[in-house]
Order: structure tokens, then sequence, then C-alpha cells
């Protein structure tokens, strides 16, 4: 896992948005809706906090068995240790039942850190276990994030980013805001909400800009709930069978007016086709979301 500490070098907004969804359908087709579901509530901040006064080794240990627990992984001994290394931390995955993380010594003296750095590198184990992976290793590292996010456990990495007079640090592949886009489709599905969570003031702003635009993608058509001009824009593409460039659905055949289109499901990201001018409920076949549509 990549380790910023310069301010300037962060990106932000929404580079890695198709891996992003590319990866929020990859976990759902691979785990099922009933698998995701099996992760109603995040990670709670006690049991992943270290106290100053605690033992950093057990501590450690204690922060690590609390997130294997959580993303409900066997019980594998996971053998933690510090030392000096250009990247926050790295795993040593194997056939089990034993994994080993290492963690930059830096965090022996950035404590509140720790499960943040930890989370990103068990989930490795997980998709490890799950057989889940992109075949790019970049590609492979947003989806870790992404997967760490939607389980419960990724708001840990949204809130290790913080820019101060103290201190200016990132951790994770994506953006600030693609964490919040993902924390934001999270907190959609289980009417959950992070905000009070955040300990960086930079880290809940990046939630509330990834939650306007997860937000904006449960609004556009052929969706229910677009808004009037949005809907006037779809109803004009229809009828002479092309959508813009821009638009977030698309028309098939190229027949006037349109007799299906196509769009992304706003819970999974699976690209949805159903026939044009009707008003209907569609359901998605990956995540069973049940979508009202006036197409």
């Amino acid at each position: 896992m990549p380790n910023r500490h310069e301010a300037d070098r962060v990106t932000h907004g929404f580079p890695h948005r198709a891996t992003v969804r590319a990866s929020l359908t990859a976990l759902y087709r691979r785990i099922s809706p009933d698998g995701v579901h099996r992760y109603p509530t995040s990670v709670p901040a006690s049991a992943v906090a270290l106290g100053d006064d605690e033992d950093l080794h057990l501590g450690t240990q204690r922060v690590a068995h609390a997130l294997v627990r959580h993303l409900r992984l066997p019980e594998a001994r996971m053998v933690v240790s510090f030392r000096p290394m250009e990247h926050a931390a790295t795993v040593e995955l194997t056939a089990g039942p034993e994994y080993f993380v290492e963690l930059n010594d830096r965090f022996r003296t950035r404590r509140r850190d720790i499960g943040a750095a930890l989370a990103h590198e068990i989930t490795h184990v997980l998709l490890h276990r799950l057989d889940l992976g992109f075949p790019g290793t970049a590609d492979n590292e947003v989806l870790t994030d992404v997967v760490t996010a939607y389980l419960g456990a990724g708001w840990l990495l949204l809130d290790a980013y913080r820019r101060d007079g103290v201190e200016s640090q990132k951790l994770g592949y994506l953006t600030p805001e693609e964490f919040g886009y993902v924390l934001a489709k999270r907190a959609e599905v289980f009417t959950e909400d992070p905000s009070p969570w955040f300990t960086s003031a930079v880290a809940y702003d990046a939630w509330v800009r990834g939650r306007a635009e997860a937000h904006r993608e449960r609004t556009p058509p052929p969706l229910a709930g677009a808004r009037w001009a949005d809907r006037r824009r779809y109803e004009w593409e229809r009828r002479r069978g092309r959508a813009s460039p821009d638009a977030p659905y698309a028309f098939d055949g190229g027949t006037a007016p349109a007799t299906a289109v196509s769009f992304p499901c706003p819970v999974c990201c699976q690209r949805l086709r159903i026939p044009a001018g009707r008003t209907l409920r569609a359901r998605c076949g990956v995540c069973r979301t049940v979508l009202d549509c006036v197409t």
C-alpha cells in the first residue's frame, strides 16, 4: 500500500471511476448480494484503536484479529512486524494458515493509523482466499481499497488522510473522493452514516464530495427520480434514438425512437438493458436491487 507524505502529491477527483465501478460489480458477482449483506455494520473505532499505554505489538495483534473477524476470515494467525520500508505496509500471501504483515516503522509512533494500514492488507488476504482479483497490479490495488471500504473497514483509510500544520498523509490507492464515493454507496445500502467516525476534517470533506457523486448516480434517467430537465433531455434523445456522448445511458440499435436503453445499476454498477418508452420496475440480476424507471 502506498504512503503519501506530501499534500501536493495527493490526487483528487475520480480518476479510477471505471475500475471502482468494475470492482463493485466484481464483488457482488463473487460473493453474491447475500454475501455482501453479511457485513451490515462497519468495524467500530473502539475495536481498531490502540491506547497510548497499550503494548505496541500486542495491541497491533489485537487490531489485526479484530479486522480478521470483521472480514469474516478464518482465525488464521496474523504475524505483524515493523520495519523501515518505502510503502506503508505489505502482506505475504501464502496458502496459510499464517499470514505475515509488515508495517512501516513510522507506525510505531502513529498508532492511530495502524488499523487503516492493516485493513487494506487483511483485505488482500480476503481477496486471495476468494480468488478475486484483476490482471494488473494497479487495478488490483484499487479493487482492494474498494472492497475494504464497501465491506465496512475502509472508513479507516479515508480517515487516515490528513492535511494540517502538523502532518500531511494519505493511505491507499483511491483518491479521498473515491473513498468517500464507495463509502456512500455502502451507506445507501445499509442506511449507515459514517460521518461521525471521521477525526480528519479533510477526510470528512472528501466524504461529502464522494457522497454527492454517489447521490448523483441515483438520479439520472431512466431512473424515476430524475430531475425534470434531465427527463426532458432524455425523452428528446430517445425520440431521435441517440444519446449524447456525456449521457449516463445509451440507446441500442440506432432506431428512432429507441426501443431499448442501457445504464449502470446505481448500486453495483452492472450495466442493465431494459425496454425504452415504458414505465416499469427493473431488477438488477447481480445485486437484486429493484429500480423504478421511466424509460
